[in-house]
């Protein structure tokens, strides 16, 4: 870019007395200026224009050349050589019209043109790698609870990092202290800020919110998302793709049509006017012809699209196969942890008694327990904020369940092989239906009387309703796979209104199950998981990993969703489509602006006074380029938009002197008046007797 930059303004530079000496120039504005050996310094003027301003075109030309694909560098460089070498004969050798002030205008606007084209295509291609300029400089570094600022590039894996309200994350890590809400609309392109807390992982470069953060560093440099990301990105722009290889053939195609082309409008104006106009009408030809927007219509799409894609939290591995994703008919959806959230959750509460006592006797018992399901109870009870009895005499029964005493009753928890162990019935309707349903049931028994049941169920995403419905007002077929029983698989279903479903099918069978969509002639696009998926990802038109959050070198999918949303799938067909519609009107602009300006260019038309002369010529050459990559930028309105956070009511830390808002978790009283704190370390420091007065 900056190449191009220089050469443009020192050419037209020269340009101005070139255009002032010509002849032509004169005769149009009706002046004259004439000075001694004015022909010789046209010609030294024009020389240092040709050789400089043009020496990026007569190098590409010679490459084109000699790996045997000529084009767009070949015609520029052809079409101002024959111009120049003219030119000379006519200072040196014989007598005719020179093209001096052509050959110099046009090697201006060629040099701006494609000054234009590299910056555009850089500003794209580097829009996403700012986000490494947006990473943070500093980290407040914490040792022995001090805390110590150091270069962010000195991190190592371990170190744990004290983040304040309104400041960057340094690198990825794991919150180890303290809650607040993350803004990654930069990253990952979720325009709501993310609530996270102790055990959440948290991204570099994203915006903590409200709370004070101690975050243990897990990854540095290369290993950190935003690197992965800008790795996958080049690679995505750096992958050809079919559209890409059309226009490449189009472009090589119309290089031999120009010049054909331009042989017979040189014989045919040679014999039927003269040689200076034959040689302006080739000379305009070749220039026309040169497949500029050709060659800028695919590559600045892609490089924006993937930039602006990746933005969305949609990665894109495989160029292709994001093309293929407009044709998607049919989705199929892996159901734990990509429908659904892949952990057990209380679905349903059935009780013979008053539901309150219910959750609090079996809590009670549970909370002794190690078992999965129990303590899913117990974090259930907590959420629905009953207190939590205690409780005497706990004792597991090894698959079975467990038993306790609690407030002087009696109190059973277990599954089905408790109530065969006790000789329970279930006569209970409502007990009864859950059964019916495929949920795990977990029976309370109080003093000898079945009291209630738990249903158990991996709980929809609640953005799995959403997505499915979009597809679905696409035209897209939605298919669910699943290892889970017929009743499980059957009541999801039922519930998100998917078209069909696969269950009970073993991981290695995953890939028949795709495989036989695809002979009944749809398009599928396969979303799982990217770990036990893999064969289906593989074996799909198109293979989408879902829930890779920052873990995005999965090898096994052409597209990732970073934001584990399925609503992301449409969203990715919708990117697709819009990708591929500005690619055929790139191509069809480039391609008709060729078809139309060529025979004006021959002189078609002259004998209607249209004519085209070399400059108007590379006018409009470049302006169907600036038009090409105009459209290409219109695909930046899917960019994401994202801020800052800024925290209200803003006070001091009195221990460490630290910013924290009104909002955050740690505060005490004091003298009338609350004292925030950025930790519970501060807080525990400032309440000490004495401390402070």
């Amino acid at each position: 870019m900056v190449e191009f930059k220089k050469r443009f303004w020192f050419s037209l530079l020269l340009t101005i007395p070139i255009l002032l000496l010509s002849e032509m120039i004169q005769e149009w504005f009706r002046f004259v200026l004439e000075i001694p050996f004015q022909k010789e310094i046209l010609f030294l003027l024009s020389a240092a224009v040709y050789f400089y301003g043009g020496m990026p075109f007569l190098r590409g030309a010679v490459d084109e050349v000699k790996s045997r694909q000529p084009g767009m560098m070949t015609l520029i460089g052809f079409a101002i050589s024959v111009a120049f070498l003219y030119s000379t004969a006519t200072v040196f050798l014989i007598v005719g019209k020179d093209f001096f002030w052509e050959l110099a205008t046009l090697i201006d606007v060629m040099l701006l043109g494609h000054w234009v084209e590299a910056k555009s295509v850089m500003g794209a291609s580097k829009s996403l790698e700012e986000l490494v300029r947006i990473m943070p400089t500093m980290a407040h570094l914490l040792k022995d609870e001090e805390v110590v600022d150091v270069q962010a590039s000195e991190l190592k894996r371990g170190d744990v990092v004290l983040i304040r309200p309104g400041e960057k994350i340094p690198s990825d890590g794991v919150i180890v202290e303290g809650s607040s809400s993350i803004n990654e609309a930069l990253l990952t392109g979720e325009s709501k800020p993310v609530d996270r807390g102790v055990g959440d992982k948290v991204i570099g470069a994203s915006i903590n919110g409200e709370g004070a953060l101690r975050v243990r560093i897990e990854r540095t440099g290369e290993e950190t998302y935003v690197a992965q990301v800008i790795n996958l990105v080049r690679r995505a722009q750096g992958s050809r793709s079919r559209t890409q290889d059309i226009a490449d053939r189009a472009a090589a195609l119309l290089f031999y049509v120009a010049l054909s082309v331009g042989v017979v409008t040189y014989l045919v104006w040679f014999f039927l006017k003269d040689a200076g106009f034959a040689l302006e009408r080739t000379v305009t030809v070749l220039v026309i012809a040169c497949p500029h927007a050709l060659g800028l219509a695919i590559p600045l799409v892609v490089a924006i699209s993937t930039s602006i894609t990746a933005k969305n939290g949609i990665l894109i591995r495989n160029r292709q196969a994001f093309e293929r994703v407009k044709d998607v008919d049919a989705v199929v959806f892996d159901k734990t942890g990509t429908l659904t959230e892949g952990v057990m959750a209380v679905t349903d509460v059935v009780s013979s008694i008053p539901e309150k006592e219910l959750l609090s006797l079996s809590a009670a018992v549970e909370l002794n327990s190690e078992h999965t399901l129990a303590k899913t109870v117990v974090g259930y009870v907590r959420e629905k904020g009953i207190d939590i009895p205690k409780s005497k005499g706990f004792k597991a029964m090894p698959g079975i369940g467990a038993h306790a005493e609690v407030n002087r009753r009696k109190v059973y928890v277990g599954g089905l092989g408790l109530l065969q162990e006790m000789d329970f019935r279930v006569d209970d309707q409502g007990m009864r239906d859950l059964q019916g349903q495929g949920k795990t049931v977990v029976y309370t028994i109080v003093d000898g009387k079945l009291a209630g049941a738990f249903a158990f169920s991996d709980r929809i995403r609640k953005e799995s309703y959403g997505a499915v419905r979009e597809l679905r007002d696409k035209g897209v077929k939605v298919f669910m796979l699943t290892g889970d029983s017929r009743e499980v698989a059957g009541n999801v279903s039922k519930e998100l209104g998917i078209d069909d479903y696969f269950a009970e099918v073993l991981p290695e069978k995953k890939a028949e199950k795709i495989k036989s969509l695809m002979d009944k002639g749809y398009t599928v696009a396969m979303v799982g998981d990217g770990i036990n998926d893999a064969p289906a990802l593989v074996t799909a038109d198109v293979g989408v990993a879902i829930g890779a959050g920052t873990d995005v070198a999965i090898e096994s999918a052409d597209i990732i969703l970073v934001r584990s949303n399925p609503g992301d799938v449409s969203k990715a067909i919708k990117f697709a489509k819009e990708t591929y519609a500005k690619m055929v009107q790139n191509i069809w602009w480039a391609a008709g602006y060729n078809i139309v300006m060529i025979p004006l260019a021959a002189g078609v038309l002259y004998g209607y006074d249209v004519i085209v002369n070399p400059a108007v010529g590379a006018i409009l050459m470049s302006l169907s380029t600036v038009i090409v990559a105009v459209n290409a930028q219109t695909l930046r309105k899917y960019e994401p938009k994202g801020g800052a956070f800024k925290p209200s009511a803003v006070h001091r830390d009195p221990v460490c002197g630290m910013e924290v808002s009104a909002d955050t978790l740690y505060k005490t009283e004091h003298k009338g008046k609350t004292v925030y704190f950025c930790s519970e370390h501060c807080r525990r420091v400032f309440e000490k007797p004495g401390k402070h007065s």
